[in-house]
């Protein structure tokens, strides 16, 4: 059963940005945290930036500064604004709430090239 869609994911110059949306199903973000996490080839899914329902966000070091989590209420839409995009950054993202609760999606592929 699917809660969560990840899209926006691409192929992309490091340098470059990307945005990631992630559709949650009803207004979960309203009630519980939500997070983005990445999972590169052969390594442990991890944690990127979390978005509270009253707004604050916390940002993982290697993407502070770079990635700018939002959220559309309109939309039940989490999104992840990544600029200046590394070749580190290559992952499958996925979203989720704050520890996680819902069925992995089956994410977005993001690689940046060198």
């Amino acid at each position: 059963q699917v809660q969560v869609v990840e899209a926006g994911g691409g192929l992309v110059q490091a340098g470059g940005s990307l945005r990631l949306s992630c559709v949650a199903s009803g207004s979960i973000f309203r009630i519980r945290a939500m997070a983005w996490y990445r999972q590169a080839p052969g390594e442990q899914r991890e944690w990127v930036v979390s978005l509270t329902p009253g707004g604050t966000t916390n940002y993982a070091d290697s993407v502070k500064g770079r990635f700018i989590i939002s959220r559309d209420n309109a939309k039940n839409m989490v999104l992840l604004q990544m600029n200046s995009l590394k070749p580190e950054d290559t992952a499958v993202y996925y979203c989720n709430t704050v520890p996680p609760s819902f069925t992995w999606g089956q994410g977005t592929q993001v690689t940046v090239s060198s």
